[in-house]
């Protein structure tokens, strides 16, 4: 209740959040002992959203949002998701209280202590899972209780501390992706990913046990999108007893998980790494490709037929992408609505597997050329050239943003590379996609191009194909010659080496925006010349005059 009210009301007190707090957990204390109590009836949601609506002088402090009050439900909560702001300038980070204090602190009043946690990580992370919170709220009581047996605390404490914000933002990030692609491209399509990640995960679970953990995760990401932490959180706990009760049929690799205390549980089983492939499973050849009744099947029920081919496929890929085994899939339901038609079907679809090979070979091709490119020259010159094709791609997009996307795609090549052969694809391209999300969200409200768009917009395993293949935006017209952008000082010489590698990063940036159209030779030359000058006017006396010259 608190994670659900501090999300919603940002800018509240931890007292003021808590006397909302004590209403509703006061309420489910008097519906537990009486059911049929008039309030009873409603749906969660509406109890929460009723409380804040409540609130005296929400204008006050909210404006606007205040308005949503008038609406019904569910445009209400669709209103009040709007005001959410993601990590606010007016909320400050977790503040720990000092080492010399922290333990008795915490053991004098533990309830509190972890609550004024949950508290400020709530009004932090508007859209984090109340489940994740919980969980960061525990990982966080176990640092406590190993670190006060410890001579420096506060040593111990900032060591674990790290390892907590990077877990918290590694969950963040991943479930605003997974709301991005409900809300983008909606159920069908989020279910289809889940089910091949959940395939890949459970190889040994029957496809009725993974259908109906599909249905499940569905409905817990559509509350905790919706912000309904409180069913969200229920329902996850539910599913995951569920599993734990079941790990014969779903997985032998979550067995501690099972163990640990209820709020560590999901993130536990989340973590978890796939169970092992079966060894027995036959080819996917005779049953989707030399089998004359496919079309009978596929006809018969279309959904059905194809979320059995994509468990069937991903159960036995654990080394690709879920966008891969999507696209194949996709390629499959291409083929077939296309041979389905002709008089000998069975003979139209017989280069099925030909065709699944083109998209397979694609993909490999893209890791293989980055992950090879990143080995032989580095991340300065792999960030360079990440930068030299997506500014072509996109030369509207501000250098700083570029920037910003380029360093992601570059910590995604040293993330992925360095792993296992059957573990780079899927964290490459996942992990690709991710950034590739953040990027279409921006161009919603600021668009940059027509091709970006079409990219974001046409599908949604085939978004990071599409960029890799988008070529130099032609319309694109350069802004007027600006000497600001390509002039040098001698900070160019006295600057660090990361702050100079940083102004020849821009100066590439600025340099393709002008002319997108510039060839790899073209570059390399003017990239030369440039170290060249910068080695040659760093050793004048008058740099400046230098630089003016060169």
């Amino acid at each position: 209740s608190m994670i659900t009210f501090a999300q919603y009301l940002q800018r509240c007190s931890y007292e003021g959040l808590s006397k909302l707090v004590k209403d509703v957990v006061d309420l489910a204390h008097k519906c537990v002992a009486n059911e049929d109590a008039p309030e009873c009836g409603k749906p969660l949601p509406t109890i929460f959203l009723d409380e804040i609506c409540q609130v005296e002088k929400l204008r006050d402090a909210y404006g606007a949002m205040a308005d949503c009050c008038s609406k019904a439900d569910p445009e209400r909560n669709q209103c009040f998701l709007s005001f959410k702001v993601h990590q606010p300038d007016f909320v400050q980070p977790y503040q720990r209280p000092a080492a010399d204090v922290i333990c008795q602190q915490y053991q004098d009043n533990r309830m509190s202590f972890l609550g004024n946690f949950v508290y400020t990580v709530a009004r932090r992370n508007p859209f984090l899972y109340a489940p994740a919170i919980l969980g960061l709220a525990a990982a966080y009581e176990h640092a406590l209780e190993g670190c006060c047996k410890e001579s420096d605390v506060g040593a111990c404490l900032d060591e674990k501390a790290a390892a907590i914000k990077e877990r918290a933002k590694k969950i963040s990030v991943k479930q605003q992706y997974s709301c991005g692609i409900l809300h983008k491209f909606g159920e069908r399509v989020f279910k289809a990913n889940k089910l091949a990640a959940v395939s890949q995960k459970y190889p040994k679970a029957p496809f009725s046990e993974i259908g109906k953990l599909v249905n499940d995760i569905n409905g817990i990401h559509k509350e905790c999108c919706e912000g309904d932490m409180v069913e969200c959180m229920d329902d996850m706990a539910e599913l995951i007893a569920y599993m734990c009760s079941k790990q014969d049929v779903f997985s032998s690799k979550i067995k501690s998980c099972c163990e640990k205390p209820i709020v560590e549980r999901s993130q536990c089983v989340m973590d978890a790494e796939f169970d092992d492939k079966p060894e027995d499973l036959p080819s996917l050849v005779e049953r989707y490709v030399n089998n004359k009744e496919v079309c009978k099947s596929f006809e018969a029920g279309h959904d059905a037929f194809l979320s059995e081919f994509v468990y069937e496929y991903s159960r036995r890929h654990p080394e690709f992408s879920t966008q891969l085994i999507l696209r194949v899939a996709k390629g499959y339901e291409t083929l077939l609505e296309k041979c389905c038609k002709t008089d000998n079907p069975a003979e139209c679809y017989a280069n099925a597997v030909e065709e699944s090979t083109k998209h397979i070979k694609e993909t490999q091709d893209v890791v293989k050329t980055n992950c090879d490119l990143l080995a032989a020259h580095g991340e300065p010159d792999f960030l360079k050239a990440i930068l030299i094709r997506y500014t072509k791609k996109m030369p509207q997009v501000s250098t700083d943003t570029l920037l910003e996307i380029g360093k992601k795609m570059t910590a995604v090549g040293t993330k992925c590379c360095q792993l296992p052969e059957d573990r780079r694809l899927p964290c490459s391209e996942g992990y690709l996609d991710i950034v590739i999300q953040d990027m279409c969200r921006r161009q919603e409200t600021t668009p940059i191009n027509d091709n970006v768009s079409h990219c974001c917009s046409e599908s949604f395993s085939y978004r990071r194909p599409c960029f890799t293949a988008m070529g130099v935006d032609t319309k694109f017209v350069p802004p007027p010659f600006n000497p600001d952008m390509f002039n040098f000082d001698e900070k160019l010489c006295s600057a660090p080496p990361a702050e100079r590698e940083l102004g020849q990063m821009k100066l590439l940036v600025n340099l393709i925006k002008r002319k997108p159209q510039m060839t790899e030779d073209q570059i390399k030359t003017i990239a030369a010349g440039f170290t060249a000058m910068v080695d040659k006017c760093c050793k004048q006396s008058d740099i400046e005059t230098c630089f003016g010259e060169e």
